[in-house]
């Protein structure tokens, strides 16, 4: 399904593939021989969505695009089953497995692997080549550190800095999740206005 979203539509070239159950919203840019799979979602909310030449985004995957965070694919990615790509930039020959997830502002340097269930946090640097093993953490920048699963205290120490509630939401931490999600519940009410589209444009 492609929607026009805050009057942007999908930009999708002959040579591209989008199954009959993905969706495309938004300013939405697919390069040269994409795939977008079953049950992916490319939504560009206020920013816009990129995404290079012979790339795949597999079943259920989401790539979230917003204003100062605009989802920037580089050529010859895949972004896994049920992955979540939201405001981060995977730069050419990023391999994103199934359920993993890179948040805003965070950047993938080529030729990066991150396995299975493993996060890319928020305004964090994954050096080129860089394998993040399966349920671990990357967080940090210029240069991410690796945390394993358990070492919540060592992230928390790196974590904090990176400031996941003003990168994501614009707040402070510590507002109240009363004010965080009436914000939210404003912004995606954009949605409401969103117009089906019959075919590629």
């Amino acid at each position: 399904m492609l929607i026009e979203h805050r009057g942007q539509r999908p930009v999708v070239p002959e040579s591209a593939y989008v199954a009959p159950t993905a969706v495309l919203c938004g300013a939405v840019v697919l390069g040269e021989r994409s795939r977008v799979l079953h049950g992916a979602v490319l939504t560009a909310e206020d920013g816009q969505v990129r995404v290079g030449s012979d790339v795949v985004v597999m079943e259920n995957a989401l790539v979230r695009g917003r204003a100062r965070y605009p989802a920037v694919l580089g050529d010859a990615v895949l972004v896994g089953p049920h992955a979540h790509v939201n405001g981060g930039t995977l730069e050419d020959e990023v391999f994103v497995a199934t359920g993993a997830c890179v948040f805003p502002g965070a950047v993938a340097g080529a030729g990066s692997e991150l396995r299975i269930h493993s996060v890319l946090h928020v305004n964090s640097v994954l050096p080129p080549g860089t394998v993040l093993p399966i349920g671990w953490i990357a967080a940090g920048a210029p240069r991410a550190r690796l945390f394993a699963p358990g070492e919540h205290d060592e992230l928390w120490q790196v974590q904090e800095a990176l400031d996941f509630p003003g990168t994501v939401y614009g707040l402070p931490r510590g507002t109240a999740m009363r004010e965080v999600m009436a914000r939210q519940a404003a912004f995606y009410g954009a949605h409401r206005d969103d117009v089906p589209l019959d075919g590629p444009s």
